[in-house]
């Protein structure tokens, strides 16, 4: 996938690796310390026991370098890349003890993440017709987002804000809590976010049409339409073309997603693709030379 920064030049994702490291191997790996000659040299192959789509391949790499720096790892799939049953996604050759002490870690990012980047992809594809944008959300495993996140874009979705910290969301929960949440006064809470940080995108939460044309007066860079049925959906893009971008949101399902693209929305955004998204089946398997 062309354009897709690895998430390893992140300085944060080494050091996370760092922890799942010292979450898994401790003190050291007991089982191969036992067991296993560090004089022994062997060549292992991640295997894909699906199709899916790839991410994390160079995570996984970068788990093997951290436990072995001496390990030669070539990756045969890169991340944002589809994988077919059976091929083989990565390959390490080395010391055959450091490979044992690294695997479970490297196949557990990968796994989730290639979950992630897969379920995403059939989103995208469902909707790619309309040229909608498939969207994450903040509905991440805790220290791992920006894995997650990553993922998502390997799957062809883009991200939508990091934290709260990036951008301007008004939900309804702040529209409650703001002035009495008056919903025909949403253009002063738009103000009123712009004038406290005047560099951050503004996105307001709508339930309605009323509430939108509220929103509007002040002109926020994005409406969120949440909870809607497709008719008021379209109302809402309608009133929004050349003001506003459109984001549809809310317990959209994957049969649902392509009825919700048609009503011209320019995102939907999925908590499902990163809290719910399965594991992809990858094992790693000595490969005989």
């Amino acid at each position: 996938m062309t354009g897709l920064t690895d998430v390893m030049n992140d300085v944060r994702a080494a050091e996370c690796v760092s922890a799942a490291l010292r979450e898994d191997v401790g003190g050291g790996d007991a089982t191969t310390a036992a067991l296993v000659d560090t004089s022994i040299r062997a060549t292992g192959e991640i295997l894909a026991r699906e199709p899916c789509r790839v991410a994390g391949a160079t995570v996984a790499k970068r788990v093997f370098e951290t436990v072995d720096p001496g390990l030669e790892i070539e990756i045969a799939v890169p991340d944002g890349c589809d994988a077919a049953r059976g091929a083989p996604v990565l390959t390490v050759r080395g010391c055959a003890a450091s490979i044992l002490v690294a695997e479970r870690t490297a196949l557990n990012f990968m796994q989730r993440m290639c979950g992630v980047a897969t379920l995403t992809a059939r989103f995208v594809e469902a909707v790619r017709e309309y040229g909608t944008c498939i969207l994450d959300t903040r509905k991440t495993t805790p220290n791992l987002r920006l894995f997650e996140k990553y993922a998502v874009r390997c799957g062809g979705g883009e991200n939508h804000r990091f934290g709260l910290y990036d951008r301007i969301l008004m939900k309804d929960n702040h529209r409650r809590l703001w002035k009495g949440g008056d919903a025909d006064r949403l253009d002063l809470a738009v103000e009123a976010a712009r004038k406290a940080y005047p560099k951050l995108a503004v996105e307001v939460e709508v339930e309605s049409v009323e509430e939108c044309r509220s929103a509007l007066r002040a002109r926020p860079e994005w409406i969120m339409l949440d909870n809607m049925d497709c008719e008021t959906m379209r109302a809402c893009v309608a009133l929004c073309r050349g003001i506003a971008l459109t984001e549809a949101s809310g317990g959209i399902t994957f049969d649902r997603a392509r009825e919700v693209a048609a009503t011209g929305v320019d995102a939907i955004s999925l908590g499902c693709l990163t809290h719910s998204a399965g594991s992809v089946d990858l094992s790693l398997e000595w490969k005989t030379e």
